[in-house]
């Protein structure tokens, strides 16, 4: 492992994210990597960025907190939280301005410098939920 995974992940959700640095995703993605997105999967900078585009649509105020890190081999897991503000229709439900709070977690592999693959899942349930005002997993756990 080298020294500078745990950076080149925080790197990747400071700048990326929070900075909103359009060009920093050339400068942190393999122009050939992967990154899983569910069932998709976003090919180098030019297949992140509608993903990307996406999401500042939707969300405002976005700040992301690594809140660790894990590294093996050339692999990096992040656990990470999010607070934004829902004030885009990008997930097909008109804006609620709304401020939401997730978490999710990633993991990177690393080459030569640069984010080469990613798997990601966040909380999507969790994130309707605040967004939709919908009952918790709990309130159905509890009826049955």
């Amino acid at each position: 492992m080298t020294e500078s995974y745990p950076t080149i992940a925080h790197r990747w959700y400071d700048q990326v994210w929070n900075q909103l640095r359009r060009e920093a995703i050339a400068d942190l993605l393999s122009a050939d990597a992967v990154l899983h997105e569910g069932d998709d999967h976003l090919r180098g900078p030019e297949g992140f960025y509608p993903f990307y585009d996406r999401i500042l649509a939707t969300f405002s105020d976005m700040r992301i907190k690594v809140e660790q890190t894990v590294c093996e081999g050339d692999l990096i897991c992040a656990r990470w939280r999010v607070t934004m503000t829902h004030t885009g229709d990008g997930l097909g439900l008109p804006p609620t301005n709304k401020r939401c709070h997730i978490t999710g977690m990633a993991i990177l592999r690393v080459a030569d410098g640069k984010l080469v693959e990613g798997w990601q899942n966040w909380d999507m349930l969790g994130l309707m939920q605040q967004i939709q005002e919908a009952p918790k997993a709990a309130t159905y756990i509890a009826a049955v």
